[in-house]
């Protein structure tokens, strides 16, 4: 079942998203994160790649997060979101399944919209 209390690293990762602050976004992800984005069609590797996905989808449409839900799983921590921007849909639902490193660090993220 989600949990209304959210894991703290995900509820400031998604506060750092907030703020459009490539540095502050990134400095949550280990040197060699993967980001899989099925709904954009690509996977974005590491710094370098995040940062485009982070500057397109979510600076370049002005996208605000909402923390909706987290549900820890089977080594990952299932993240539901709820984006608004200057996108099509202007609002849309989304989830984070996401994996921590030992540091809580984000190792990997598979991101997807909810239609």
């Amino acid at each position: 079942m989600p949990s209304t209390e959210h894991d703290p690293t995900i509820a400031e990762w998604i506060a750092a998203t907030n703020t459009h602050d490539s540095a502050t976004y990134l400095a949550f992800f280990t040197d060699d994160a993967v980001l899989d984005d099925p709904s954009v069609g690509e996977v974005f590797e590491e710094h370098a790649g995040i940062n485009e996905y982070f500057q397109s989808y979510f600076v370049g449409y002005n996208t605000q997060t909402r923390l909706i839900s987290t549900e820890p799983r089977d080594g990952y921590l299932h993240v539901e979101v709820e984006f608004t921007g200057t996108f099509p849909e202007r609002r849309i639902g989304g989830i984070f399944d996401v994996t921590l490193n030992t540091e809580r660090k984000i190792a990997r993220v598979r991101a997807d919209l909810r239609r």
